[in-house]
């Protein structure tokens, strides 16, 4: 944990911890479970209804952003029990978890519908279908060069110091947890988003890919040298989305709906 993250776990937060850890472990059973019925489906929206999607989609967040979002959850919890103990108002953790959470259900509506665009556009259509890896790396090269922006380190820094957000961004009652967590939850997207993206090609049903990138969100969030993992990161998906446009081979499971010809 950062030096920007140092809780002092008490009884409360340990609860707090324990059914956090719950919850993320009850969601990678109900990723892995909905990965091994998505096996055959093929298509960005895998077939399925919006609901489901969503629901789908929102288990996943869930399962990768709870790790990383932990020390963020565990401040806000020690800080309000700290107002409650001064007879200050209190608000359940609950209430800012569910803002949180709120925003990635938003995220997997937008989600759903650009993947029903795109699948409009491409499907039947032989140049979408030629040159679809080649696509998938340009999303690639874009996921690396957003690492590099100041969004993005802007974003990275406000989840890398739970104490400093919290700080400065508190707001009492209900309807202030409520937007708390709404603005924590922007700005994790705000971080993570591209990456997110690229699970499109990649495959949200590949638990592989899915477990690499928890913990990548997990390492530049919470890890000391968050930063240079970050950096690393732009470096490699870069250089393999580039690879991939040159190469479409280079990109399991699309290489044979590329043309050899640009």
């Amino acid at each position: 944990m950062t030096v920007e993250s140092r809780i002092e776990l008490r009884r409360p937060q340990v609860l707090i911890l324990v059914a956090l850890a719950g919850l993320t472990v009850l969601a990678w059973a109900g990723v892995a479970w909905q990965s091994s019925q998505m096996g055959g489906m093929g298509g960005l929206t895998m077939g399925m209804t919006a609901g489901l999607f969503v629901v789908t989609w929102t288990v996943m967040m869930a399962a990768m952003m709870f790790p990383s979002s932990a020390p963020m959850i565990l401040m806000f919890a020690q800080i309000s029990r700290g107002r409650q103990a001064r007879g200050e108002s209190f608000v359940p953790t609950w209430v800012f978890v569910a803002a949180y959470l709120l925003i990635w259900v938003a995220f997997g509506v937008v989600a759903y519908g650009a993947a029903l665009v795109v699948e409009a556009i491409g499907g039947g259509n032989s140049w979408f279908m030629a040159n679809g890896a080649r696509m998938a790396g340009g999303v690639l090269i874009a996921a690396g060069v957003y690492q590099l922006t100041p969004l993005k380190h802007a974003c990275l820094a406000a989840c890398r110091s739970p104490l400093g957000f919290i700080l400065t961004s508190w707001r009492s009652g209900y309807a202030g947890a409520f937007r708390m967590g709404l603005e924590h939850g922007l700005l994790c997207a705000g971080c993570c988003w591209l990456l997110f993206v690229i699970l499109f090609p990649l495959g949200m049903a590949n638990i592989g890919i899915l477990a690499a990138v928890t913990v990548f969100i997990f390492a530049e969030k919470v890890l000391p040298w968050g930063r240079e993992i970050s950096f690393a990161a732009a470096a490699v998906l870069i250089g393999y989305g580039v690879l991939v446009v040159f190469d479409p081979a280079a990109f399991p499971g699309m290489a044979m709906n590329s043309s050899p010809g640009m």
